[in-house]
């Protein structure tokens, strides 16, 4: 009953945020809405523990700071690789272990190696993922191991 309160309580933000109109009519619209896609999210049997990640508190923000760093160094890799592509532009498709044991924590490692400028992820299979990097200097940060460290340190339980 938490989780589906909280999801409520999350589309209702969401919506107030988004819509600028708070007239009584379009506000009763709008929990209308939201409680309507809330129950049918619970009958759906997707309002569950990975969909409303709660346990992560903390540890997926300091991780959120730590990639908008790497974010912002890759851009910087890749601006090298635009202005100056014989010396830098090195392409290569390389295969990583995650070492995340929830479906949850290959998704967030999966999306991290995408969200970093230079770097895609083509495939997951079982604990292998496939990524294709432009540099190399982006294929060593994913090779090193460190962003699959930090997920697996975020989805610990506490």
């Amino acid at each position: 009953m938490f989780r589906l309160i909280s999801l409520f309580l999350v589309l209702m933000a969401t919506w107030l945020l988004l819509s600028g109109h708070y007239t009584p009519l379009l506000i009763s619209f709008g929990i209308g809405s939201c409680l309507l896609s809330a129950l049918i999210a619970y009958r759906m049997d997707v309002v569950d523990r990975e969909s409303q990640p709660f346990y992560l508190g903390p540890r997926i923000i300091a991780y959120w700071g730590w990639l908008l760093v790497e974010i912002y160094t890759a851009n910087i890799d890749v601006a090298k690789c635009v202005l100056f592509p014989r010396k830098y532009l090195k392409p290569s498709i390389f295969v990583v272990k995650a070492t995340q044991q929830t479906d949850l924590g290959k998704v967030i490692f999966a999306n991290s190696i995408t969200l970093t400028p230079g770097t895609v992820t083509i495939d997951i299979d079982e604990d292998n993922v496939m990524v294709h990097s432009l540099t190399v200097v982006a294929a060593e940060g994913i090779k090193s191991g460190e962003m699959d460290r930090r997920v697996t340190r975020v989805m610990e339980e506490s």
